[in-house]
């Protein structure tokens, strides 16, 4: 633990453990912790190096995931909200905020008379490409407290998690 971080997820659940001491609270724990890191690392490193180009987080996704596929970088919108896991409101918020910026050209979808596609400019495909490398540093400086192995691990561990979460039905369902 980094001196002066309070460990928040081991504070409350030694106090639920005094509160109800037969409750298995591990879940708690590592929830708390997963939602903590989640927070800071996006709100204290992320959104710093994408505010850096101008950018805020979401937008950052939709340039990068137009870049990640491949030339011509056009997707249709629901392609984008599906692959950057954001509601199509969202997105097209973002879209219309890249569009004014000059980073991204919607155009009439040839397949789809009713569909549009976006398309990553000249000068988004300039951004992205500056704004990559400055992130993957930022995500290397972020992990380097892991070894190799245990980014694998977590790695692992953590898609096994979300993919648990998005199978199982809400609490609300039960």
């Amino acid at each position: 633990m980094t001196e002066g971080r309070k460990d928040r997820a081991a504070r409350a659940v030694a106090q639920w453990q005094a509160e109800f001491p037969d409750w298995n609270i591990r879940p708690m724990e590592m929830l708390g912790r997963l939602r903590e890191s989640a927070a800071v690392i996006t709100r204290d490193h992320m959104v710093p190096v994408f505010a850096q180009f101008g950018l805020q987080d979401g937008e950052f996704d939709v340039l990068a995931a137009l870049r990640r596929s491949g030339a011509p970088y056009e997707l249709t919108p629901t392609n984008l909200f599906e692959i950057t896991m954001m509601s199509s409101g969202g997105m097209t918020a973002r879209l219309d905020r890249l569009e004014r910026m000059g980073l991204v050209a919607r155009r009439p979808n040839p397949a789809d008379r009713r569909g549009t596609l976006v398309r990553l400019t000249e000068a988004g495909i300039e951004l992205i490409e500056r704004a990559l490398p400055a992130h993957m540093a930022n995500q290397m400086k972020l992990t380097d407290c892991l070894t190799d192995s245990e980014l694998g691990t977590l790695s692992t561990l953590l898609n096994k998690l979300l993919s648990h979460a998005t199978t199982e039905p809400d609490a609300g369902d039960a």
